[in-house]
């Protein structure tokens, strides 16, 4: 059982956030630390006007620094390094 519900565990859903997390940095030019998605629903209408917002949490500081570096080479470079320090980078939803 997993010890905090508000650290983001599920495989599937991490990909999809590490692909939110990747998208954000692009646009904003920089390391966000709060992202929003769709809101997930397990049966019925998706509203696509209701968001889940995450912190994204980077627990060493060179983590955050080298994923920064990797914004300007753009999409594959970031998801690359998005790739490489996945541990280091923890989603929790708010």
């Amino acid at each position: 059982m997993d010890n905090n519900p508000l650290i983001i565990s599920d495989q599937e859903r991490l990909a999809l956030l590490y692909e939110r997390f990747r998208d954000v940095c692009l646009v904003e030019k920089e390391v966000w630390t709060e992202i929003y998605m769709p809101r997930q629903v397990e049966k019925g209408m998706v509203l696509t006007n209701q968001h889940e917002r995450y912190e994204v949490i980077i627990d060493d500081p060179a983590i955050e620094d080298a994923l920064e570096a990797n914004i300007p080479l753009g999409s594959n470079a970031l998801g690359a390094a998005i790739q490489e320090y996945k541990d280091h980078i923890t989603f929790r939803k708010l």
